[in-house]
């Protein structure tokens, strides 16, 4: 029985708005390089189109994946405009907000708004560690500057701060377009603390899985989302978990769990210091794109890509059809 006709499609039937429009399999796409390493906005409206066409509800883009650190102002900007361009007509096209400095980070927003993206995600100030004031103020400022749904990316090992259920509605009490969270912290009582929270609030915030390999665990916990990093080579089977893990008809159930026992192998690899050079080399083995990193990131080598290269091509040995 297939997912589609068992399974609610967020894409096409939306039956809960909460979160909108950061519903469904939302790809944080990577940032193709030319091999003098510059940004390739071609390749990054190719790939947008590709995960459109796969049922994806939209792309999310420079975040981690998109190697958005090393990024200047103006190649965020010319990659915003290749992405609306390719979903126009197709779906959303989401803007990643990141800045050490809460002046660049509404820059950012203000350009993304400019240039039509539907929506942002917005991240803590890269490698500011302090009290929850500066934090808070830091959200309101960007959740201030235009008025776009935005999305807060809550992943403390990666970016110290850690907020919490509580202060997430807080700020949606606060700022309308506050409507959704992306968790990161691989802790399942952040996500029922925010599902769970939004009893009873007039102002609900969906709360979208991080991590790969929680992707069925937050579906099945009523997660509106998904912000997928293997979705990058693997789009299609991608979709096709993140549905099946919504239904309760036991046909999909038994075949959720036959597809994640199989991808999982996989969707690990987006949890790990290296995902990045790790999904490129998935891609590359996919023929979908290449390993073009920017330093100080280098393509995998020796014992590590070995052991990358056995895990992915037993994998995709297997691939489901």
């Amino acid at each position: 029985m297939s997912p589609t006709t068992t399974a609610t499609s967020l894409h096409e039937h939306p039956s809960d708005p909460t979160g909108a429009p950061f519903r469904g399999v939302i790809p944080a796409t990577v940032t193709p390089f030319r091999e003098d390493g510059s940004l390739c906005a071609t390749g990054l409206g190719d790939l947008t189109r590709r995960m459109l066409t796969a049922g994806c509800t939209g792309t999310v883009w420079p975040g981690s994946l998109g190697e958005g650190q090393t990024l200047s102002f103006e190649e965020r900007a010319e990659g915003w405009r290749a992405i609306r361009d390719a979903s126009e007509g197709r779906g959303n096209a989401f803007a990643t907000i990141s800045a050490a400095s809460t002046r660049d980070a509404v820059r950012q927003v203000e350009k993304a708004a400019e240039i039509g993206m539907r929506g942002c995600m917005i991240l803590p100030p890269y490698v500011h560690k302090g009290a929850w004031r500066e934090y808070r103020a830091h959200f309101e400022a960007m959740l201030s500057a235009a008025p776009l749904p935005m999305m807060l990316y809550n992943n403390p090992p990666a970016y110290i701060v850690d907020v919490s259920a509580e202060q997430v509605f807080d700020l949606a009490e606060r700022h309308a377009n506050l409507v959704a969270v992306k968790d990161s912290t691989g802790d399942a009582r952040k996500l029922t603390a925010l599902v769970a929270g939004n009893r009873g609030r007039a102002r609900k915030v969906g709360a979208l899985v991080g991590l790969d390999d929680c992707a069925v665990e937050g579906a099945r916990m009523g997660c509106a989302g998904w912000i997928a990093g293997l979705a990058n080579a693997l789009p299609e089977e991608s979709v096709r978990l993140f549905t099946l893990a919504q239904s309760h008809e036991a046909a999909d159930i038994g075949a959720c769990d036959a597809l994640y026992a199989w991808f999982l192998p996989l969707l690990r690899l987006d949890t790990v210091p290296d995902f990045v050079q790790l999904i490129k080399l998935v891609m590359a083995e996919t023929h979908t794109g290449d390993e073009r990193v920017r330093a100080p990131r280098q393509p995998l080598d020796g014992t590590e890509r070995a052991r990358a290269l056995e895990i992915i091509r037993r994998a995709l040995a297997s691939r489901p059809t």
